[in-house]
C-alpha cells in the first residue's frame, strides 16, 4: 500500500513538471489613427518664374543733331505724351523757312501759268494763236502744279524733322537711363538708341513646364484623378521673394506649342496687373498655377507613410484589430499630406502616429483619430469611424 501511494506522488510530481505554461497575450499597442474620407481638394502647381516687360520700347533717334536736354528723370514712370529728348532744332527751323519760302515761290509760278493759260484759251477761240501755243500754256500749268505739290511735300518733310527732335514717349512705363548725354552729336542708324521704356502695368511672368511634369498631367488625367479648369482657364497667383502674394490675380496668355531641345521644358507666358509697379522685370518669382483639382482624392499625413525594402507602404489597421501592411503610390504634397494615387479605398483606418512601434500584425488600439484634411477637425474625421 505504501508503494502504490508514493508511485501516485511521483506520477503527479512528474505530470506537473511536464505541463506547459499558458503564453501571456501581446499588448496592443496604442495609436492614433485615420479613417480615409476621399475628398476633392484644390491641385496647384509650383513654378519659378521670371518677370518680363509687356512691352518694351526702344526710343531711337530719328535725325541728326546736337543732343539739347534730357527732359526726364531716368529710371522714372513716365506717362505717354511726355517729353523724353531735345535735339537742337535750329537747323530744322531754318530748313522748314527754307521749305516754305519755296513753296509760295512755285504757288507764284503757278498763278502766272493759270493767268498764262486763261489768257490763251478765248484767244485760241478765235484762231488768235495756234493750238500749240494753246498746249504749252496748259503744259506750264501743270508742270507749275506738280512743282507746287512736290514743295508742300518738303514742308511737310521738314515739319516732320522737326517734330522728330523732340522725342515724346510713346507709351506709359518705367524709364531706363539716357545712352548720351547733352552735347552729344546722334544720328539715325545703328547707334541712334536713346533710352528704352518697360510697360510694367501690365506685366508678363513666365515660367517653363518640365516635359515629366506634362507626361504626368496626362497620365493623372487619364486616370481621372486630376481634371483642369474649362478652357485651360487657370489662375496665376505670384508669390514674392519674401513670401508676401501679390494681390492682382493673372492668367496664361501664352504656351509656346514646341520643347525647348536643350532644357526639355515648355515655356509658358502669363500676364497679370500690376498698377503699383511691385514686380519689375527681370524679378524672380513663385508662380501658383490654380484651378485644377483632385476629384475623390484619397490623402494621409506625411508621418504615416514609411519607406521600406519593398518600397512605399503605411500600416493599416484590419478587421482583427491588427497592423498590416498596405503598399501605396504616392503623389504629390498637399500641405503636409501626401496625395495617395493607388493602394487605399475610402474606409481605411491608417496608423498615423506610433508607426515606429509597429510592425506587421501587430495587435493596435486606436487611442485617438486625427484631421484628414486641413479643413476637416478630428470631431469630423472620428464622425467618419461611427
Amino acid at each position: 500500500m505504501r508503494i502504490f501511494l508514493i508511485s501516485l506522488v511521483c506520477i503527479g510530481v512528474f505530470t506537473g513538471c511536464q505541463k506547459k505554461p499558458e503564453s501571456a497575450a501581446v499588448p496592443a499597442v496604442p495609436v492614433s489613427a485615420i479613417k480615409i474620407i476621399p475628398q476633392t481638394i484644390p491641385a496647384d502647381f509650383q513654378y519659378i518664374g521670371v518677370a518680363e516687360s509687356s512691352h518694351i520700347v526702344e526710343l531711337r533717334a530719328r535725325v541728326e543733331g546736337y543732343l539739347e536736354k534730357i527732359a526726364y528723370q531716368e529710371g522714372a514712370l513716365v506717362q505717354t505724351g511726355d517729353l523724353m529728348f531735345v535735339i537742337d532744332q535750329r537747323p530744322f527751323l531754318a530748313s522748314l523757312e527754307m521749305a516754305k519760302g519755296e513753296l509760295a515761290r512755285q504757288q507764284a509760278i503757278l498763278w502766272n501759268a493759270q493767268q498764262s493759260k486763261n489768257r490763251m484759251v478765248p484767244l485760241y477761240e478765235k484762231n488768235a494763236v495756234s493750238q500749240r501755243d494753246l498746249d504749252n500754256a496748259i503744259a506750264d500749268e501743270m508742270a507749275a502744279a506738280a512743282n507746287v505739290l512736290s514743295a508742300q511735300a518738303n514742308v511737310t518733310q521738314a515739319e516732320l524733322n522737326l517734330s522728330f527732335t523732340e522725342v515724346q514717349s510713346p507709351v506709359t512705363g518705367m524709364a531706363s537711363r539716357a545712352i548720351f548725354r547733352e552735347g552729344a552729336l546722334i544720328s539715325p542708324g545703328p547707334d541712334s538708341l536713346l533710352t528704352n521704356i518697360y510697360v510694367i502695368d501690365p506685366i508678363w511672368v513666365n515660367f517653363s513646364v518640365s516635359s515629366g511634369d506634362l507626361l504626368k498631367a496626362r497620365d493623372l488625367i487619364q486616370r481621372k484623378l486630376l481634371v483642369y479648369p474649362k478652357d485651360m482657364n487657370f489662375d496665376i497667383e505670384v508669390v514674392m521673394a519674401d513670401g508676401s502674394i501679390l494681390p492682382a490675380k493673372g492668367k496664361i496668355d501664352f504656351t509656346d506649342p514646341a520643347l525647348q531641345q536643350s532644357t526639355g521644358t515648355m515655356l509658358v507666358r502669363s500676364i497679370l496687373p500690376n498698377p503699383q509697379g511691385w514686380l519689375r522685370p527681370g524679378q524672380f518669382v513663385r508662380v501658383l498655377v490654380k484651378g485644377a483639382i483632385r476629384p475623390h482624392a484619397i490623402i494621409v499625413p506625411q508621418t504615416a507613410v514609411l519607406q521600406g525594402q519593398n518600397g512605399i507602404f503605411v500600416y493599416v489597421v484590419d478587421a482583427t484589430g491588427k497592423a498590416a501592411i498596405r503598399p501605396i503610390e504616392p503623389g504629390d504634397w498637399y500641405h503636409d499630406y501626401w496625395i495617395i494615387n493607388a493602394g487605399l479605398q475610402e474606409g481605411d483606418v491608417v496608423v498615423v502616429e506610433g508607426v515606429n512601434r509597429v510592425q506587421n500584425h501587430t495587435p493596435v488600439e486606436v487611442k485617438s483619430w486625427v484631421p484628414i484634411a486641413p479643413n476637416l477637425s478630428p470631431e469630423k474625421a472620428q464622425e467618419g469611424m461611427l
